[in-house]
């Protein structure tokens, strides 16, 4: 009985040992509906029943047989690329959220929530009927390059500890945070067909989509709000090539699609 259970210890740490042994980066796919924290608490889990942990608890930050981390959230409605700190990768996490990030975002003509995106109350209705392709294009002139800009309420950005979103949940009231300045490389139309447009943005960190898209309705005199956000790049890692979907979360998918760390041991040349 004794060298039974030897026996199955034995590849269970060796799982383990080169679960933990991951230094570097790698990029998931964030599908719609969990918070980034609940996607990086669920990679974790699915990483230790695969290296044999039994109930294993993602959230317990004491004695954390895995550390790791994401560089940036990505709002709960929002799916896309989410870059992922493994082991010594988590230091390198601080450049991805300073970093470029590209995204398509679907915008709806007419309607105001007030949480800037499409799971928030209507708090307003305008017309937009007035406003023609050119008005728009016209308009993201003045959300391009450095620009000043007032950070959503309902965002992760914290007071006293807590995060704003979570404050206004509970009913608190929360004073907006002044604005900052942000950098949008890139703002083009992608397409438009009111009360829908679509946009293509590559800005650097800090910026807000949906506080874009809610000036943008004001510029127009009207309103919107973020009906759909997708993040299609993060620094060096793409939707198309390097967003690893859930179904290839395991050890050797995320080995294979490491970028290690510059202190650590290179990648196998097969990978």
């Amino acid at each position: 009985m004794a060298g039974s259970i030897s026996n199955t210890a034995a590849p269970i740490a060796s799982s383990l040992s080169k679960l933990q042994s991951l230094n570097g980066l790698f990029a998931i796919y964030k599908k719609q509906g969990p918070t980034s924290a609940d996607v990086l608490n669920t990679l974790k889990e699915v990483l230790l029943k695969e290296a044999g942990v039994q109930n294993p608890n993602p959230r317990k930050r004491r004695k954390q047989s895995l550390k790791m981390g994401h560089g940036g959230t990505l709002d709960s409605a929002a799916s896309g690329v989410l870059v992922v700190g493994v082991g010594n990768g988590t230091k390198m996490l601080s450049t991805m959220l300073s970093g470029s990030k590209k995204y398509v975002a679907v915008g709806e003509l007419g309607k105001a929530t007030d949480s800037l995106d499409a799971t928030g109350s209507v708090i307003l209705e305008k017309d937009f009927e007035h406003i023609t392709r050119l008005d728009i294009e016209e308009k993201l002139k003045a959300f391009t390059g450095d620009i000043m800009q007032v950070p959503p309420l309902y965002s992760a950005l914290k007071k006293d500890g807590q995060r704003l979103s979570v404050l206004l949940k509970k009913g608190h009231k929360v004073e907006a945070k002044p604005a900052r300045p942000v950098t949008v490389y890139k703002l083009t139309l992608q397409e438009f067909k009111p009360p829908l447009f679509t946009l293509d943005i590559e800005c650097g960190g800090g910026f807000y989509v949906r506080s874009l898209v809610d000036d943008l309705g004001k510029a127009l005199s009207s309103c919107a709000h973020v009906k759909e956000l997708i993040r299609t790049k993060q620094g060096q890692f793409t939707l198309e090539e390097h967003a690893l979907p859930q179904d290839q979360w395991t050890l050797e998918h995320i080995r294979r699609s490491l970028q290690p760390c510059s202190d650590s041991e290179p990648p196998d040349a097969d990978t």
